[in-house]
C-alpha cells in the first residue's frame, strides 16, 4: 500500500496546460491583480519542495482563472440550436455488449475511486466514503470487498486508486490502515486545491498559502486527469502494465467493475466511455451527452442559458444522463495530456456565500467533459443498477432496507421483490442529517412491497415497522406522529397527532 504521492512540477507543462509564465501573462486588469496575489500567496510558503509544488497548482488555476475571463469577455452563450440528441451510434444499448468476456483485461485494469466528499449535505464531518451504509459496512469497504473478490476469484490483481481532496485525505489515510492486511493495495493522491474567489473583486480569499480550509476549495472530479499526471500515478499504472482505468464516484454504490463493458473498450479500441442511464424525474439535474455541432460533448445544467434549463430537463429531448462512471484508455489519456495540449474542460461557475455572508465562485470542472479529447469515445445505456448513489438519508435508507441484500460487496436486489424498480422514498427536513435519521429510526422499516413513502415533520418509527404500497405520514409544525413498534402500514395517509396509543 502506497501513501499520497506529492504533486510534482514540470518545466514545460502545468497539470495538462502549456506552462503559464505569471510575467508573460495577459495584462487585463483582473488577471494582473489575480496573478500579483497569486504571486504573493506563494511567496508565504517557506518549505522548498512544498513551495515548488504549490506553485505548480497555483499556476493551473491561474490558468482555468484566464480562461474564465476570456470565456466572460466573449459573452457567447450556447447556441441552442446546435444541440441535439445524440446521435444513436454515439450510445450503445447495454444487451448489445458482448458475451465473451477475457480474464486477460482484468490484467490492464485498475480502480479509481473519486474521494474528495465530506456529505456536509447530510450533516457529517468527516470523509462520507466512511459513512457505514450497509451491514455496519462503510462505502469504502464495499468497495474494497468488491474488489477483493474480483482478484480473487479472477486471479489478479486490479489496484484500488483513491483521489482525495485536502478535506477528506487525512480522513482516507486514517481509514485505509484497517486493509493493510488484505490480498489488495491501495493508493492514495490528492486532487488540487484552489482558491475560493471574491465574486465582486476577483481576487482569491485566501492572504496566506496555509490560510483556513473554508478559504479553498477542490475544484472538481475534472481534476482527475490533471492530478493523475503529476501526481505520478498515471506514469505508475503505465509502468505496470494498466491500460483502463474505471472511474466512478466512491458514493455510488452501484458503480462495480463490469467486464464486459471493458470488452466492449479492448474489441472497439474505444477510448473513453461514459455510462449514461434512462433518466427519470428525479435526475433532470444531471449532465447529459449531446450532439454539439456534429460533436459528442457533455452539457452540465451549469452551462444552459436561463430561458432553455426546462428544455434541459425534458425527458423527451434528453433521455438519458451521466452517471460518471467512466472508463478511459490511460495510453490515449497521457497522449492527450502531453502531446496534444493537454485536456480543456468546459468551466463550470459554483456560486457559494460563505459563512460571513461572502460571495464567492468556484471554477470547477466536470470529468465526463473530457469526452470530446478522445477518439471513438461514446456514451453504453446501462442499467440503473449500476447508478445507485446515496445523496441524501432517502437514499440511505433505501440502500439499509430489506429491498437490497449485500453479496460480496455488491447490492443485489432481494428476489422477493415483485417489481424491478425500486420504492420512492422521500423524506423532509426532520430526517435531513444523519444523526437526525439516525434518531427516527429505531430500526429500518421492511420496505420491500413498497411503492411510495412520503414523510414530513416531527415523525418518529418504532422497531419491525412493515410499509407496504403507498404510505404518507405528515406531522404539520406543532404535531408528532410516533409509529409504534411492530406496525403495519399499508396505502395509508396518516397526519395530524399521533401517538403510540391512539394508533
Amino acid at each position: 500500500m502506497s501513501d499520497s504521492l506529492m504533486p510534482r512540477s514540470d518545466s514545460t507543462r502545468v497539470r495538462g496546460t502549456s506552462h503559464i509564465d505569471f510575467k508573460t501573462a495577459t495584462t487585463g486588469v483582473a488577471a494582473k491583480a489575480m496573478r500579483n496575489e497569486i504571486s504573493r500567496l506563494v511567496a508565504t510558503v517557506e518549505d522548498p519542495q512544498t513551495k515548488k509544488a504549490f506553485d505548480t497548482e497555483m499556476q493551473s488555476f491561474f490558468y482555468l482563472f484566464t480562461r474564465y475571463l476570456a470565456d466572460r469577455a466573449k459573452s457567447v452563450p450556447l447556441d441552442w440550436d446546435l444541440i441535439k440528441s445524440p446521435a444513436a451510434e454515439h450510445i450503445v444499448p447495454y444487451a448489445d455488449l458482448p458475451q465473451h468476456k477475457s480474464k486477460d483485461n482484468l490484467h490492464k485494469l485498475a480502480v479509481l475511486k473519486v474521494n474528495g466528499g465530506l456529505g456536509t449535505s447530510m450533516g457529517m464531518t468527516g470523509a462520507k466514503s466512511a459513512l457505514e451504509v450497509k451491514e455496519d459496512m462503510t462505502f469504502l469497504d464495499l468497495t474494497v470487498r468488491q474488489i477483493e473478490h474480483l482478484n480473487t476469484s479472477n486471479r489478479v490483481d486490479v489496484p484500488l486508486i483513491l483521489m482525495t481532496s485536502f478535506n477528506t485525505h487525512d480522513d482516507t489515510l486514517r481509514i485505509i490502515k484497517k486493509y493493510a492486511n488484505q490480498q489488495l493495495r491501495i493508493t492514495t493522491f490528492n486532487q488540487s486545491r484552489y482558491p475560493r474567489i471574491n465574486k465582486e473583486t476577483l481576487l482569491p480569499c485566501p492572504r496566506r498559502a496555509d490560510d483556513d480550509k473554508k478559504y479553498w476549495y477542490p475544484p472538481g472530479h475534472g481534476d482527475l486527469y490533471n492530478a493523475l499526471l503529476h501526481s505520478g500515478v498515471m506514469d505508475q499504472l503505465l509502468a505496470e502494465g494498466r491500460e483502463y482505468l474505471f472511474v466512478s464516484n466512491s458514493d455510488n454504490l452501484g458503480a462495480v467493475v463490469d467486464e464486459g463493458i471493458l470488452q466492449y473498450m479492448v474489441d472497439t479500441d474505444a477510448e473513453f466511455i461514459m455510462e449514461v442511464t434512462d433518466k427519470t424525474k428525479a435526475d433532470v439535474k444531471g449532465g447529459t451527452l449531446i450532439d454539439y455541432d456534429g460533436s459528442i460533448r457533455l452539457l452540465e445544467i451549469a452551462q444552459v442559458p436561463s430561458e432553455h434549463v426546462e428544455d434541459f430537463k425534458s425527458v423527451r429531448k434528453f433521455k438519458i444522463f451521466n452517471t460518471n462512471n467512466l472508463w478511459v484508455n490511460l495510453k490515449a489519456l497521457k497522449r492527450v495530456m502531453e502531446n496534444e495540449g493537454g485536456i480543456e474542460l468546459d468551466i463550470i461557475v459554483n456560486p457559494k456565500t460563505t459563512e460571513d455572508g461572502q460571495a464567492v465562485i468556484q471554477l470547477e470542472t466536470a470529468a465526463g467533459a473530457a469526452i470530446k479529447h478522445f477518439k471513438n469515445a461514446h456514451g453504453i445505456n446501462v442499467p440503473r443498477k449500476r447508478f445507485l448513489p446515496v445523496k441524501s438519508c432517502s437514499d440511505l435508507l433505501l440502500i439499509k432496507s430489506d429491498i437490497y441484500s449485500l453479496e460480496h460487496g455488491q447490492l443485489v436486489i432481494n428476489p422477493n421483490r415483485m417489481f424491478e424498480t425500486t420504492p420512492v422514498i422521500k423524506l423532509g427536513d426532520h430526517f435531513k442529517k444523519i444523526s437526525q435519521f439516525q434518531k427516527r429510526f429505531k430500526t429500518i422499516p421492511k420496505v420491500i412491497e413498497l411503492d411510495h413513502l412520503t414523510v414530513t415533520g416531527d415523525v418518529n418509527f418504532g422497531r419491525n415497522v412493515t410499509l407496504r404500497g403507498t404510505v404518507i405520514v405528515v406531522a404539520n409544525e406543532g404535531q408528532r406522529i410516533d409509529i409504534p413498534d411492530g406496525c403495519l402500514l399499508e396505502n395509508r395517509l396518516l397526519s395530524g397527532n399521533l401517538n403510540m396509543i391512539e394508533l
